[in-house]
């Protein structure tokens, strides 16, 4: 297998909420979506490549509105970098994806969230930032998500609820 060059361009990030960023304040699951996570531990693990970070919201993806979807979609289509990372909530991350569809011609663009938050331990935020961070660089043009070591087509995969991940599906 021949060596690819390495990416040299600057990614940029959009974080826009979700379990990755939540923070619990007592039993009773009362949240707060706080800070975006991917900063901090991007910054943490030395990584090298360039970013620039945008926070477009602060939201649970289940409150996430037609309206914040376009919201997205406008500041991807604009964005003057062709490698895109999203920060965003498990539960509505495909439909977001999947109204992406029509950037992915010319950009690739990898959605990652998390099942718990980068505040827990035990986490699997940062393992998945890591991993969409290879996937944002070395895939296609095309629009991912990348979750559970993964990397899905937007069009193909589903989040299965009973077993907590993501999986391929075929004839979507």
């Amino acid at each position: 297998m021949a060596a690819r060059e390495p990416f040299t361009g600057r990614i940029q990030v959009f974080t826009t909420g979700g379990t990755l960023d939540k923070v619990y304040f007592d039993d009773l699951s009362t949240y707060t979506v706080g800070e975006p996570q991917i900063v901090d531990i991007l910054r943490s693990v030395n990584v090298q490549v360039p970013f620039d970070v945008e926070t477009l919201m602060r939201k649970d993806s289940i409150h996430l509105t037609t309206h914040d979807r376009s919201l997205i979609e406008h500041a991807c289509r604009h964005c003057s970098a062709s490698r895109i990372l999203i920060t965003h909530g498990t539960d509505t991350m495909i439909e977001t994806a999947r109204d992406l569809q029509g950037l992915g011609a010319d950009k690739t663009i990898v959605l990652v969230g998390s099942l718990s938050p980068a505040r827990f331990k035990g986490t699997d935020a940062e393992f998945n930032i890591g991993f969409a961070w290879a996937v944002v660089q070395t895939a296609p043009p095309g629009i991912y998500i990348a979750m559970n070591g993964r990397v899905f087509d937007a069009a193909h995969v589903r989040k299965n609820r009973d077993e907590n991940r993501f999986e391929q599906v075929q004839g979507e």
